[in-house]
């Protein structure tokens, strides 16, 4: 692949401006202003890249020099003029009192010695010394503190105003909600990065995929969803992480940015290991190498290092422009990418009926792993990229840690352009796909990907929790005709897995017992289950809140649901579809008479365990803990984590704890098994 470096990449726009004539770059500004704020609408908004970082900033960067050839045509609404992105409508809107802006950057090191040449003009008397960090790939948050209690978290947005985010970043563990020191200013600003961890990522990622929904790029899009959704609890469930990049506050004492970063370190902020104080030009483009070398060592992802200005004076007589501070600079590492041979893209079709390309390559070592698929997100990627199978192709991976296809090297003529498919791949019913989406989807509720999708998001531990039934098992059943639907799961007898191929009486019976269980599941917990379309696990419990029963709810006309928090018209049309149909009605009803709790009153009528608590120890097998503990609750029992006095019993599975059962036997607490439990409950 051509890598064109940051000084010949100049010299390139700068020959190419020289050449136009004024009617020429202003058609060209345009075209490259109409692609920038394109490509910015999909990641600020859209949170998905169609384009790389580096080609982003190679276009940005042909803007600027079109703009500095011919200043009449800049315009104060161009790309180059602004940062970020405009605040979002379903947040509250705040005014920094600092503005947050951008950083210049660049991709050769010819940049940093610029750079470092401009630091040591302005200041020739002082020797060169600067903090280094690593650019972490996510997100920008400004964190208000007074009294040393925080008091509120805005995002960036356009540099000058953001949105306000504080209840999701509270449920950020890294970010202290009162410092720990007592020498902190009355009042002071902290900035600093929010971002996905690998692992937590990836995790996300899997569950996505287990419920047939498209996978996120990375980690990056993932944190700027997260911190944007309208429910703290989805937010604290995907366990986002934070570090500190500046200190803000008026007559501050600590002259330098290293110093104000450790005084951050004792009032209880995690700062990166990775950051560096480095005294020359060679500290600097070392840093910058070991960096660039050991980056996929680390938990996050980053895209580059930020090299900054160490004397607080110093950048102050540096001043600022009106997009960056000139006493900083982000080096960005180019992305990662490699060239293979692209052999087929196959289609998969997931639970809700979203068909999403993958391409099939020819393997090939990148970054660390073999790569042999990567994603291609839906019909326009593929119309943008004209492939053609056996093209060779240009694979990255940079900030995105699925892999996917940037570019086309070179294009074999005599093969046709590979052209997105009109009908299911799995069904041939036509495609339909919704006005301002890239998603196709296949309309047959009888698919059998569909079909088994739905099955598998039924049995995941979000709904009904039957950790004895995964894919394979979903796939075998399917293929005797055992099991169509959700509902059919409860007919399942022990005669009928008996001639199966693979299944073990001990298997069978975990099986049927895993069956068993889910029907104490909480009716937010089978509402979910059912697989409506844009109803998660939050929007389910406040739908069973709300209606109470599964009756009131099928009822609801949209005006009604559009009532309740967080439903908007997408989500409310989706739930009345869902019930209008007849196949949704039958399954409801079947599994009802399979003894599913669809009622909230339902759960809560009898409340047989109401005045005892319960210690559990011990396995169950076929039951969830989780299930079972929320049965307890359910019927007015209370769990405890220890024995105690006020236990009242304890509940003894297989092989349970020897000190709960020895302090359970000294104290003469009640020891009972699960039938016994059970049995409890009837009388």
């Amino acid at each position: 692949m051509l890598h064109i470096t940051y000084t010949s990449f100049q010299v390139t726009l700068v020959l190419t401006a020289l050449v136009m004539d004024l009617k020429q770059a202003k058609k060209e500004i345009e075209r490259l202003t109409r692609l920038i704020n394109h490509h910015n609408t999909q990641f600020f908004q859209k949170n998905h890249s169609q384009i790389s970082d580096y080609a982003f900033d190679q276009l940005v960067n042909q803007l600027q020099q079109l703009e500095n050839s011919f200043p009449k045509l800049r315009k104060s609404s161009s790309p180059t003029q602004r940062v970020g992105e405009a605040p979002s409508k379903h947040f509250k809107t705040v005014y920094h009192k600092y503005p947050m802006l951008s950083l210049d950057n660049t991709y050769a090191a010819a940049g940093v010695e610029h750079f470092v040449q401009r630091v040591q003009k302005n200041a020739p008397d002082r020797p060169d010394n600067f903090f280094c960090e690593p650019k972490f790939d996510g997100v920008a948050i400004s964190l208000l503190y007074a009294g040393g209690k925080l008091q509120q978290v805005v995002t960036r947005g356009d540099s000058q105003r953001g949105d306000e985010i504080t209840a999701n970043a509270k449920t950020i563990d890294s970010i202290p909600k009162q410092v720990t020191s007592t020498s902190w200013p009355a009042e002071f600003e902290v900035r600093g990065e929010v971002f996905m961890p690998l692992a937590n990522f990836q995790a996300l990622n899997k569950t996505l995929e287990q419920q047939g929904k498209p996978l996120l790029a990375n980690p990056r899009n993932a944190a700027s969803g997260t911190l944007k959704m309208l429910d703290t609890k989805l937010v604290a469930q995907r366990t986002l992480d934070f570090y500190p990049y500046t200190l803000l506050t008026p007559k501050c004492e600590i002259t330098t940015h290293a110093d104000r970063m450790q005084a951050l370190a004792t009032w209880g902020f995690q700062l990166s290991p990775a950051c560096q104080s480095c005294s020359s030009l060679e500290d600097v483009l070392q840093y910058i190498h070991y960096w660039e070398t050991q980056r996929h060592s680390l938990p996050m992802v980053i895209d580059g290092v930020v090299i900054k200005v160490n004397d607080i004076a110093h950048q102050q007589r540096m001043g600022m422009t009106a997009k960056s501070p000139r006493w900083a600079i982000a080096y960005k590492y180019k992305p990662l990418n490699a060239c293979t041979q692209l052999k087929d893209v196959v289609y998969q079709v997931g639970r809700t009926g979203v068909i999403t390309p993958v391409a099939q390559l020819e393997p090939i070592h990148l970054a660390g792993t073999v790569v042999r698929r990567a994603s291609l997100y839906n019909a326009d990627t593929i119309k943008r990229l004209k492939l053609r199978v056996g093209s060779m192709v240009y694979i990255e991976k940079g900030g995105d840690i699925i892999p996917k296809i940037t570019s086309v090297q070179h294009n074999l003529s005599n093969q046709p352009i590979i052209i997105f498919p009109t009908h299911c791949p799995a069904c041939n019913t036509r495609l339909k796909r919704d006005t301002g989406t890239a998603m196709h989807y296949c309309s047959n509720t009888q698919c059998p990907p569909q079909l088994k999708g739905q099955i598998a998001h039924f049995v995941h531990r979000k709904a009904l929790d039957i950790a004895s039934i995964g894919l394979k098992t979903i796939d075998a059943l399917y293929t005797a005709n055992l099991v169509r639907t959700p509902s059919d799961l409860y007919q399942l007898r022990y005669t009928d897995l008996q001639s199966l191929e693979g299944f073990q009486a001990t298997s069978i019976r975990k099986l049927l017992q895993g069956i068993a269980a889910s029907k104490q599941a909480p009716f937010s917990r089978v509402l979910f289950a059912l697989g409506i379309r844009h109803i998660g696990i939050t929007v389910a419990q406040k739908l069973a809140e709300h209606f109470k029963d599964i009756d009131q709810l099928s009822n609801a006309n949209a005006k009604e649901l559009q009532a309740i928090e967080e439903i908007g018209d997408k989500i409310a049309q989706s739930i009345v579809m869902f019930f209008s149909k007849p196949a949704n009605q039958r399954l409801i009803q079947k599994l009802q008479k399979a003894g599913l709790c669809f009622s909230i009153h339902k759960q809560t009528q009898q409340k047989r365990l109401a005045g005892y608590s319960f210690v559990i120890s011990g396995t169950f097998p076929g039951v969830d803990r989780k299930i079972l503990e929320a049965w307890i609750t359910q019927h007015g029992g209370q769990i405890k984590q220890g024995i105690s006095k006020a236990t009242h019993y304890l509940l003894a599975g297989d092989k349970p704890g020897p000190k709960k059962w020895s302090q359970a036997k000294e104290m003469q607490i009640p020891i009972i098994s699960l039938p016994q439990l059970r049995n409890m409950h009837r009388h």
